[in-house]
């Protein structure tokens, strides 16, 4: 890397640090200079002047980390995005699982007059605009609606969407056919955007629903991610060979199937995610409906029981640990074992459908499931095409009590995985949090270090990087980030959030 500019003024210059520039190469020591936005020069820099000038010897200088997959629907509240910010991250996409705002564009418009913290991008989602041509009807599209929906995908597209996401288990996507979900992929695909997918199963039937997310490449003619890849509950653990192996096989056809993960053995989702689909048609009203129907309400009873056994945590309901619990927040932070306890009840599977349906029909709840195998972690985040991204929440200090990979993803990858248990070395982790998203989002001056790229940045010590948000205690930002840089302006300073805000709204139309 050599100096594209002689010897000049700086408005900030990087000094002594060991820089990954995001390929994956092994990294350099140099200097780095910052002009406005951009990165000017890379190099010995010794003599030149600055602004301001971080000595970063003994730390890592990479890009800023891109999370792929962000619950960022509070943004429009917490437009600083500290939780994410201090894992050093500088790009959060966001609308993944087929979520996202119901008025796409005027969403977007409002977030860019915002004072933001990361830059911000964002997917149109399946489920809002099938919900908003369908409601939650549980039936094929008419011709009509598909071309609606269409329509939608092409707006959001046109105007900036990087790519179209689903949730196939989630209402309503959970109601829609593969052909539904290709005919929408290939809107996207014109736009050169890509489709992630929470795919439809991630337990009995995942080995279906990851072939479905290849056919749909293969059909839709679009690069596809399987978002937050995970083989769930104990049936399926170590199914993960098996779906690598798939994604192999489909890239070495020529199609392109990647993958996201974050570095925990539980998930996260809503309690509704025990209840069968069907019961959940037509929304809260219906369900009520349903359940006061005691033929009705047995069945529901039933297939809760199921997915509790089989498809969730089997008979350990100290397995279900409640994340946000608006009708008993006493609950927040414990399990169903504790609830059950509390109502004077057996421990058992029985019992905790009873309750799963007491809370339903009294405004729900958000889950930890504590569900997966640690060996199928390390499998998947070793595999060649997994990028890391969080699924994480933008959580306040105190507030609720959310997953730990809301304040720890980033820095769990650099301390757990590469530095403690040598699973990456350092270079390969952070190409996974950098150039491998930004080439996926079509980024051609974002996450890598190099001379007239965006300057977003992070510098971390390798030694001493560590997440220390847990599962008892989740509000704790991690160790180790020292600095966060967001288009050339110091955010986070020597581990302190600043009032600086640069953060930026992305589109993908803009991007060249």
């Amino acid at each position: 890397m050599v100096s594209k500019l002689s010897a000049q003024d700086y408005d900030l210059l990087i000094k002594n640090g060991m820089v990954y520039d995001g390929s994956g190469s092994v990294p350099i020591k140099t200097d780095v200079g910052v002009i406005g936005d951009k990165i000017e020069a890379i190099g010995d820099l010794n003599g030149a002047k600055a602004k301001r000038v971080i000595d970063a010897k003994g730390l890592a200088v990479a890009p800023g980390f891109i999370d792929l997959h962000a619950h960022i629907s509070d943004l429009p509240q917490m437009p600083t995005a500290e939780s994410a910010l201090r894992q050093g991250v500088t790009l959060l996409l966001g609308g993944p699982d087929g979520g996202g705002p119901t008025h796409f564009i005027s969403y977007l418009d409002s977030l860019a007059q915002l004072s933001l913290g990361p830059n911000i991008g964002y997917q149109i989602g399946h489920n809002t605009i099938r919900k908003k041509v369908m409601g939650l009807e549980n039936r094929i599209p008419s011709p009509e609606e598909l071309e609606q929906m269409k329509s939608l995908v092409d707006e959001a597209m046109d105007y900036g969407a990087f790519g179209l996401s689903t949730g196939l288990t989630y209402l309503p996507g959970t109601f829609s056919k593969t052909d539904e979900i290709i005919e929408l992929a290939k809107v996207a695909s014109t736009h050169r955007g890509f489709y992630t997918s929470h795919i439809r199963d991630e337990s009995l039937h995942l080995i279906e629903a990851v072939q479905e997310v290849i056919t749909i490449a293969d059909q839709a003619d679009i690069t596809v991610v399987l978002t937050h890849h995970k083989a769930l509950g104990a049936p399926m653990w170590g199914a993960s060979e098996r779906t690598l192996q798939m994604i192999d096989s489909a890239n070495s056809t020529g199609l392109d199937v990647r993958l996201d993960q974050y570095p925990y053995t539980a998930s996260s989702t809503s309690l509704a995610a025990l209840v069968p689909s069907w019961a959940k048609a037509g929304g809260t009203e219906a369900f009520k409906d349903r359940i006061a129907n005691p033929k009705l309400r047995d069945s529901i009873k039933q297939g809760i029981i199921y997915n509790i056994i089989h498809v969730r945590v089997g008979h350990e309901i100290e397995r279900l640990q409640f994340r946000n619990f608006p009708l008993k927040r006493e609950l927040e932070g414990q399990t169903m074992l504790t609830w059950t306890e509390m109502e004077g009840l057996e421990p058992t599977p029985e019992n905790a459908a009873e309750l799963v349906i007491e809370a339903e029909l009294n405004g729900g709840a958000q889950m930890i499931y504590h569900v997966m195998d640690e060996k199928d972690v390390d499998r998947i985040m070793i595999h060649p095409k997994t990028m890391i991204a969080s699924d994480g929440k933008l959580s306040q200090i105190g507030v609720s009590h959310p997953h730990p990979r809301s304040y720890g993803t980033f820095p769990r990858v650099l301390g757990v995985y590469v530095r403690d248990r040598g699973l990456l070395k350092l270079e390969e982790a952070i190409k996974k949090m950098t150039s491998m998203p930004a080439d996926l989002l079509g980024l051609k001056r974002r996450g890598s270090i190099a001379i007239n790229y965006y300057a977003d940045l992070v510098l971390f010590d390798p030694k001493t990087v560590k997440d220390m948000a847990t599962f008892e205690d989740p509000h704790q930002y991690p160790a180790g980030i020292n600095y966060v840089i967001v288009n050339g302006v110091v955010t986070i300073d020597n581990g302190q959030l600043t009032n600086n805000r640069n953060g930026r709204l992305l589109l993908k139309a803009q991007e060249k």
